[in-house]
C-alpha cells in the first residue's frame, strides 16, 4: 500500500519547518497505563458498553495509514462513535516526534471487535510535532486535554498528565519487542485517559497536549458528519 502523506510541521529547538510526511504503518496501542487501576477503570468503562476485556494489555493493533488526517471534519457512519486524546508518537527522519491525536473509534461495532472498531473511523491528528528529545528532559510535565461540545456547551471530557501512559520509549520496547525504535514511517496512538462522565459518543471534540515547562501547546478540533445507517 501506498504511504499516507501528511502536511506537518516538526518543530525543534534548532528550527522549525513545514515538511511532508510518508507515512508507512499505524499503530493503536490500547492499555497502556502504568496505574493497573487506572487500566481497570477502563477496561470496565468499556465494558459497560458491551466492549471485551483485551487479550493482553498493553495491545498493539493495526490500522490502515489512509485513515490519518488532519482535517477538521469527518464522516462517520450512525451516531455511536466518539473522539479519545492520546499523544502520539512519530519516527521521520531518524528523529522520534510526538503530537496529539484522537483515536476516533466506532463504539457500537466496538462491542463486536475492538480491532474492526478501529477501522471504521478516521484518526484525526493534530499537524503539528515536536521534537521528542526536546521534551523528554521533562516529560513528566506533559498534559493531555479534551473537550467536547454537549446540549451546545463546551465541557471538559479528558484530563491528565501523560504519566497515566506508559513512558514512550518503554511503550516502544514492549512493541517493537527487539530493543529497537519505531521503523521508520510509523506513527503510534499511545493510549488515553479515563472520560469525566464516561465514554460516549462525541460530536465536536477538541484535544491538545499542553507543555507547561516551555510554555506551549499543540491542539486541533474536528467535527463529525455522520452517515445514515440504511437497512
Amino acid at each position: 500500500m501506498s504511504p499516507r502523506i501528511l502536511s506537518l510541521t516538526l518543530q525543534a529547538k534548532s528550527n522549525t519547518r513545514p515538511s511532508e510526511v510518508a507515512i508507512e504503518q499505524a499503530v493503536v496501542a490500547g492499555w497502556t497505563g502504568r496505574d493497573p487501576a487506572a487500566v481497570e477503570k477502563h477496561i470496565r468503562e468499556l465494558e459497560a458498553l458491551g466492549v471485551k476485556r483485551p487479550a493482553t494489555t498493553p495491545i498493539f493493533y493495526r490500522v490502515s495509514v489512509a485513515r490519518l488526517t488532519t482535517d477538521d471534519l469527518i464522516e462517520a457512519t450512525g451516531e455511536g462513535s466518539g473522539g479519545e486524546v492520546e499523544f502520539v508518537l512519530l519516527q521521520h527522519a531518524g528523529k522520534l516526534w510526538v503530537g496529539t491525536g484522537s483515536d476516533h473509534t466506532d463504539r457500537e461495532v466496538e462491542k463486536y471487535g475492538v480491532t474492526v472498531s478501529k477501522q471504521m473511523c478516521e484518526k484525526p491528528i493534530a499537524p503539528v510535532f515536536w521534537a521528542y528529545d526536546d521534551v523528554a528532559p521533562h516529560w513528566d510535565r506533559l498534559i493531555l486535554r479534551a473537550h467536547v461540545v454537549e446540549g451546545g456547551k463546551r465541557a471538559l471530557y479528558q484530563e491528565g498528565p501523560v504519566t497515566a501512559m506508559m513512558d514512550p520509549r518503554a511503550l516502544i520496547a514492549r512493541h517493537v519487542g527487539n530493543g529497537g525504535g519505531l521503523p521508520e514511517g510509523t506513527l503510534m496512538f499511545c493510549g488515553t485517559l479515563a472520560a469525566h462522565g464516561g465514554v460516549r459518543p462525541t460530536r465536536e471534540f477538541a484535544f491538545e497536549i499542553e507543555d507547561p515547562v516551555l510554555g506551549r501547546k499543540i491542539a486541533h478540533a474536528y467535527r463529525v458528519q455522520t452517515l445514515p445507517i440504511l437497512g
